[in-house]
């Protein structure tokens, strides 16, 4: 995110438009905002390799202050925002974020969450004043701050957060490059030769600001002089509506919004001229074969897949002819060294389900965090999992079978149960409680609990009713349980450890793989 050419050379060209609201930033606004943050980032006490904080939807104002970041060598954060105050503090504090920035939406949230960040020392409003400590507003804080580079600009980079099978989420850090932001990383230099990006394009972002790859995407569109349409929230129609009103030629989604689009009624969906879409990534969760063999016939073989994860521990990649050879595929190795292993880590025959490994793409570790770390390497060190389970075919070719971690992917978010377990378990009607994945048409998995209750507790509706509250209380809307089943006893094993696969697997019925 740091178009510094084309602030340049196209300083009136728009680098960001607001879908629903129309609003634009131009290239010479934004690198001056930018570096107008950067300053005020620089006086407030942070240097090179320092982290801070973004907690907002999905905004006009939102890449400047990623922006801000890459120009001044600091680590940023981009946070989930539908969080509760709780968890937004948990990431601001983890990451030892020193500043905080957020949006008059969120501002309530993030006031909270302030309360519970002791070390943090500002906070920034991006649309609007604030009187609630320690929040002020970002324009006022940074008006007497040049519009000009740090004079020794160096690359910074996000931080993102993943959660993990303990509940808490983990900062994924990665070595930050010694280098000026307007050099590009081995990395970005290859997703923006394998996603053709170029010069002019005009790239339709429907996703959350918050996760990596739209963090990316957008990233790269700028620094090929791209304009990129930020969609507030995704509705079918209406990014159908974009695609045609602004010649859209690039775009990235998740399952989830194909199978909406394709909900749509045919004169609705022939309605739109697509015909300037050339390049349509999807990734984020798996794509139903039939979902996808119907995209392809809409939109022509212009659909690209790839998978990995934002540890960037590997990537595989495919386009829509080796998609149509090799039906559920998720592609060949483009980056990493794959290898299928057993629960002994020995070699998987082809065609034999086993652990995803990768020797690493590239480096990682867990923020602060040396034990999980250690748990997502080999005991050597060489290779990295993220605990997906799949197997290789005979030409190469990765197909994922179930998640060994019970991560849930739902429309595209990753939810990891055992934070929603460890919470329902406090609850004094539960004696126990289990939270994974169930088959849902259109997100793909839904989170299901499934509750032993305490002696003398009837597990009806009112109960259902009580333990839905009560985890909407302390969780993302995300992570909550859409239903809740009842069972006599959970089924655990003599060591104490939950057998959640054998009640998983009742939800399942005849799906030959554990991932929609």
């Amino acid at each position: 995110m740091y178009p510094n050419q084309s602030a340049r050379t196209n300083p009136d060209r728009p680098c960001i438009v607001m879908a629903g609201s129309g609003a634009i930033v131009t290239y010479g606004e934004l690198d001056a905002r930018a570096n107008r943050l950067a300053h005020l980032l620089r006086s407030t006490g942070l240097g090179h390799g320092d982290h801070y904080s973004i907690c907002m939807e999905n905004h006009v104002r939102y890449v400047e202050c990623c922006s801000a970041g890459e120009r001044s060598g600091l680590y940023y954060t981009c946070i989930n925002s539908y969080l509760t105050a709780e968890e937004v503090a948990y990431i601001v504090q983890n990451s030892r974020s020193k500043v905080l920035i957020t949006s008059m939406a969120k501002l309530e949230v993030a006031v909270a969450a302030a309360a519970l960040c002791p070390d943090l020392r500002l906070g920034l409003v991006v649309d609007g004043g604030s009187g609630c400590a320690p929040f002020t507003d970002l324009d006022t804080a940074t008006a007497d701050f040049p519009s000009t580079p740090l004079p020794d600009e160096r690359a910074g980079m996000s931080m993102l957060y993943s959660s993990g099978t303990t509940g808490r989420p983990k900062g994924i850090l990665r070595p930050m490059p010694d280098i000026h932001p307007a050099e590009q990383t081995p990395l970005f230099a290859f997703l923006n030769g394998l996603w053709r990006y170029r010069e002019g394009m005009v790239y339709l972002s429907p996703a959350p600001l918050y996760h990596s790859a739209p963090q990316a995407a957008v990233g790269l569109t700028l620094r090929n002089g791209g304009t990129a349409v930020i969609m507030e929230r995704f509705d079918p129609e209406q990014y159908l509506a974009l695609v045609e009103r602004h010649r859209v030629t690039h775009s990235q989604l998740v399952p989830t919004m194909f199978s909406r689009m394709l909900k749509l009624p045919r004169d609705v969906r022939e309605r739109y001229d697509l015909s300037s879409l050339e390049f349509a990534v999807h990734a984020a969760a798996p794509c139903p074969v039939q979902v996808k063999e119907q995209m392809i016939d809409w939109w022509g073989p212009i659909i690209h897949e790839y998978y990995g994860a934002t540890e960037g521990l590997g990537f595989t990649a495919c386009d829509s002819h080796e998609w149509l050879a090799h039906r559920g595929s998720v592609g060949r190795v483009m980056l990493g060294e794959l290898h299928i292993l057993d629960d002994a880590l020995n070699e998987c025959p082809t065609g034999t389900p086993g652990t995803v490994w990768f020797k690493t793409a590239t480096p990682f570790e867990y923020f602060d965090d040396p034990d999980k770390t250690r748990e997502a390497r080999s005991p050597d060190g060489t290779m990295s999992t993220v605990g997906d389970v799949g197997y290789v075919d005979e030409h190469g070719y990765l197909y994922l079978t179930d998640r060994a971690t019970f991560m849930i992917i739902s429309g595209g978010v990753n939810i990891y149960p055992q934070e929603c377990e460890n919470l329902l378990i406090t609850h004094p009607k539960v004696a126990d409680a289990a939270v994974f994945g169930v088959p849902n048409a259109d997100l793909g998995e839904e989170v299901k609990a499934v509750v032993q209750v305490m002696p003398g507790v009837a597990p009806n509706a009112v109960l259902t009713e009580e333990l839905m509250a009560f985890c909407a209380a302390h969780l993302a809307r995300q992570k909550c349980p859409r239903s809740i089943d009842y069972e006599a006893e959970l089924p655990r094993l003599p060591t104490g450890k939950l057998y959640k696969r054998l009640l998983r697997d009742r939800y399942w019925g005849d799906h030959k793989t554990r991932i929609v």
